[in-house]
């Protein structure tokens, strides 16, 4: 039975086709404490690899069957933690040269010193055990940044989730303020995020929408109530009051860096793809796509609510006025979208409504459960 000590040694595998080099390089090996094992070809070198493991191999540059490079591939692949010293002629310096390219760690010319024999074991073993800590270590950074970047992306799931939670609450608290139009802001983003999805808008606008489109009236907290709940209709110095809203709330929020995208919307949620809309009257694609999205999706919640003035007039009311300004005050690509899902979607989305829960919420933001296709 072997020893503690005799299982610790460092192991050495022996390859030469000469018999008396094998005898010399087991005796000096063995003499310096290392355990070595000697044998005669590339192929009974293979094999005895497959069963065991070692830490250095020492061999013969030409053997019959397979060569000493040849060897060196196989360790190379798949022993590499394996250092490997390639024992070659004067004639073949090149060869060894080539070798050391492939990945042995040493060379030893014939014929040789042991004490040369000795100083490339230690050389190729310190050169293999650095190379093995380099590995490690990479290795051990890299778990590293990945356990650290899985913690951050969970703290950046938690900070999105908060900044949803406080949107939610403060669209909850704008809809308060303007009894009529409960439950809008919600309503309005829902069916944003139903278009956006059909129109295959990336995830990334869609937050934009979700976010902008339910912060579209954030700025109506500037507008007194004087003005925000009168029944009546609007003198032009008091429309012209209410109208200020959208620079108000893009004030509000263009410079909170995660509503940068939503604030463009919020800006230009009162725009007509004709042009006749405020605050800057633009025209077609210059109005942002989450702008034209939230002008379908507001009409739609606007007609089918109840008013002071009067009660929800029917989808089908609704469709046909929306399809009706396609091209003046709506986009004709959203529109398309819209009038490609089925009546059933907005329906579920007025259900959905009802309950609190978040829009636009990383994993949520684009992921409803509503029937997307007619």
């Amino acid at each position: 039975m072997s020893t503690e000590a005799e299982e610790t040694k460092v192991s050495i595998l022996a390859v030469d086709d000469d018999p008396a080099v094998c005898a010399l390089l087991k005796d000096s090996l063995s003499a310096q404490g290392y355990a070595c094992e000697i044998c005669p070809s590339g192929e009974k070198a293979l094999e005895m690899l497959s069963q065991a493991a070692v830490d250095l191999v020492i061999s013969d540059v030409k053997m019959p069957g397979i060569s000493g490079l040849d060897l060196l591939r196989d360790v190379v692949h798949n022993h590499s933690r394996a250092a490997f010293i390639m024992v070659t002629g004067v004639d073949d310096l090149q060869v060894a040269i080539d070798a050391m390219k492939q990945g042995a760690d040493d060379y030893l010319v014939k014929p040789f010193a042991l004490d040369v024999l000795q100083m490339s074991v230690e050389r190729a073993l310190n050169k293999k055990r650095m190379q093995l800590e380099l590995e490690q270590y990479r290795r051990s950074l890299e778990d590293m940044v990945e356990q650290r970047t899985k913690q951050l992306q969970a703290a950046m799931k938690r900070i999105e989730l908060t900044y949803d939670e406080t949107l939610e609450a403060l669209g909850a608290a704008l809809d308060l303020r303007d009894n009529e139009t409960g439950g809008h802001s919600r309503r309005v983003s829902l069916c944003c995020l139903a278009m956006a999805r059909v129109m295959g808008l990336p995830a990334a606008q869609l937050k934009n929408i979700a976010r902008g489109s339910y912060l579209h009236d954030i700025g109506k907290i500037g507008i007194p109530d004087a003005i925000l709940l009168k029944p009546g209709k609007l003198t032009p110095e008091e429309r012209e009051v209410m109208e200020s809203h959208v620079r108000i709330g893009y004030d509000l929020v263009c410079h909170i860096g995660f509503l940068a995208g939503a604030a463009e919307i919020v800006l230009a949620h009162q725009e007509r793809f004709d042009g006749t809309g405020y605050p800057q009257g633009l025209v077609g694609d210059e109005i942002p796509i989450g702008a034209r999205i939230f002008a379908v999706a507001d009409t739609l919640d606007a007609m089918t609510s109840d008013r002071s003035y009067r009660k929800a007039l029917s989808f089908a009311a609704a469709k046909a006025e929306i399809k009706r300004e396609s091209g003046r005050q709506f986009d004709p690509k959203v529109v398309a979208a819209f009038l490609s899902l089925p009546e059933t979607t907005w329906q579920e989305i007025r259900e959905q409504a009802v309950t609190p829960r978040l829009i636009s919420a990383g994993s949520q933001a684009g992921k409803l459960d509503l029937p997307l296709a007619a």
